[in-house]
């Protein structure tokens, strides 16, 4: 184990609250260690924004990340990933994880029907996520479902807003649902509406996300690395997270922290968070 490495935090961002999804992941499978997250809402959405504009964002936050001393870095936003994160792993020299919709474990469930790939504009415009749907066209008919807005909405409004549910109609509307096999949640804040989308679209559907596979990632590049954090056998853990958000509503910070418990609720984790 490289000596005093392991004890530093993980970083963790995202455009804004949606990464608070991901953070949860990575708590219920590595809960010996310590993270920091950083929600940029003061800037959010980045969906919407150019490419130069969300690498300046990314990497600002970042700067920020690395001045607190973390060990490695996950870009738990969809945007920024497909945009950024190929100069963030050459600039830096600590692990880089970024979000990666899950085409892939969506194919692997060998539904009949197309996938259906929910995610921000930008996402689905980059060369990252095309050349993924390349990779996988002879194998699967992939759909691209653009969601502009739907961020905003997550945001301000929460995810219990009632326009949630008459935008997901709104936009599965041109669809025959029944020629749908699987949805693929390609924005980390569309995993907290979950449940909402599968109201709508019916049992038939499976819904996947990227997020068990991004901390699982984590931990083998930490193993790798000689930093992941010695595996307590201990059932139920205090696990120690800073939460930091650029809003100047102070409300952020505080819906963060509920997110991140209710998420571990879902997950049935058992521990207990330490507020650092």
């Amino acid at each position: 184990m490289k000596e005093g490495l392991a004890n530093l935090p993980i970083g963790v961002f995202d455009s804004g609250v949606g990464g608070i999804s991901v953070l949860a992941d990575l708590v219920h499978q590595l809960p010996d260690e310590e993270y920091i997250y950083f929600g940029d809402s003061g800037n959010a959405p980045y969906g919407v924004r150019s490419k130069d504009e969300i690498k300046e964002l990314s990497f600002n936050v970042v700067d920020y990340l690395l001045n607190l001393k973390i060990k490695a870095l996950v870009v738990a936003c969809n945007t920024a990933t497909s945009v950024a994160i190929e100069e963030l792993r050459s600039n830096l020299d600590i692990p880089v994880i970024g979000m990666e919709p899950a085409l892939k474990p969506a194919i692997e469930l060998n539904r009949y029907g197309k996938i259906v790939v929910m995610a921000t504009p930008v996402t689905l415009r980059e060369k990252k996520f095309n050349d993924l749907i390349e990779k996988f066209k002879h194998t699967t008919n992939v759909v691209k479902m653009p969601c502009p807005g739907l961020v905003e909405i997550i945001e301000k409004k929460g995810k219990y807003a009632s326009e949630i549910e008459e935008y997901i109609k709104k936009v599965f509307l041109p669809y025959n649902l029944d020629e749908i096999g699987t949805i693929v949640l390609g924005c980390t804040h569309y995993v907290f509406i979950k449940d909402i989308i599968a109201d709508i679209v019916g049992e038939n559907i499976s819904i996947v996300d990227g997020n068990l596979g991004t901390a699982r990632h984590v931990k083998h590049l930490l193993e790798n690395n000689g930093t992941l954090m010695p595996i307590s056998e201990e059932n139920c853990k205090e696990t120690k997270i800073k939460v930091i958000n650029s809003s100047n509503d102070i409300k952020m910070v505080s819906l963060s922290k509920k997110l991140i418990e209710e998420r571990l609720k879902d997950l049935e984790w058992c521990g207990t968070i330490k507020y650092i």
